[in-house]
């Protein structure tokens, strides 16, 4: 009995001096699962508790900027680099990539379905001023958005509020609103394959090179800001990207089949109908290999 009360006690003892850092990243990764997945694999041979705080990348990033976070995992490249050349971050890595795809109701009336590419089945959307749900909350998804929407040389600005809807919320809360107003949005198909509440939508439009989604991971520098838990983070950082689990299967309990490739923490996870990417030549080789992956998953 005294020996499984002394066991009891070191066990205790053992989880509350674990190390816990905080990793900002974004409500994409976490609304498909991925995180719930693949964390606590880090944290059992690491010993290292990761906090997720999912948020937009913009938020995100801004959290890496105020100290908030000792690690940040998002998916905007420009703000990336900004990070680490304005000395908060220490370098960034490539992690992963999924992509985006435009979902919208199955009867598609803006028929985004026979365009040519993304910048023209927002025109369509537009054109026919179909309800567009914009999750208007500077995330990653939202920059993309927005590019697409400047590559069309459209600005939806003006119809705010009419058959463009900006909601200011995440990624699973947007494309709750997009099927209960049956409107279009653009979602990254990882939290497209997951979310159960998917209605009268479906996914209508896929396969352009504009909707290549990297992420990538950036340590903070403790020079800057000497109070992150520095050796946890890069421990995290680099867990992203070096080469392990290569192999392993994916657990069945796991919800849905990521839709990422080149996988965190290097475990061997499907994208939808399709393959992993094990080509180092990242983000191109993600590129080059999408479309037909995309073409299969269409058909």
């Amino acid at each position: 009995m005294v020996a499984r009360l002394l066991a009891v006690l070191l066990l205790l003892s053992g989880t509350a001096t674990a190390e816990t850092i905080t990793l900002a990243s974004t409500t994409s990764t976490e609304n498909s699962g991925l995180f719930a997945h693949l964390l606590p694999l880090f944290e059992r041979d690491s010993g290292i508790a990761v906090r997720v705080v999912a948020v937009g990348t913009g938020q995100a990033i801004r959290l890496a900027r105020n100290g908030d976070a000792d690690v940040v995992l998002v998916h905007h490249r420009a703000s990336e680099e900004a990070l680490v050349a304005d000395g908060h971050g220490l370098s960034r890595h490539d992690v992963m990539a999924n992509d985006f795809v435009v979902v919208g109701p199955a009867g598609d009336p803006a028929g985004i379905g026979a365009a040519e590419g993304a910048a023209e089945a927002f025109s369509r959307i537009a054109g026919t001023a179909a309800p567009f749900a914009s999750r208007g909350d500077d995330s990653g998804t939202h920059k993309a958005e927005l590019a697409i929407w400047q590559e069309a040389n459209i600005d939806p600005g003006p119809a705010s509020g009419s058959w463009y809807r900006e909601l200011g919320a995440g990624m699973g809360a947007t494309l709750n609103s997009a099927s209960a107003m049956a409107a279009y949005t653009l979602s990254d198909r990882a939290t497209w394959v997951a979310f159960g509440n998917k209605g009268p939508l479906s996914l209508l439009f896929e396969g352009d090179a504009a909707l290549v989604n990297p992420y990538g991971v950036i340590a903070l520098d403790p020079a800057r800001h000497p109070h992150v838990k520095a050796a946890a983070a890069r421990a995290l950082s680099t867990g992203c990207c070096r080469r392990r689990g290569r192999g392993r299967s994916q657990p069945s309990g796991w919800r849905a089949n990521s839709c990422f490739s080149r996988p965190i923490l290097r475990l061997r996870i499907d994208i939808a109908r399709g393959r992993c990417i094990e080509d180092h030549g990242f983000p191109e080789a993600a590129a080059n290999a999408r479309r037909p992956l995309l073409t299969a998953a269409r058909a």
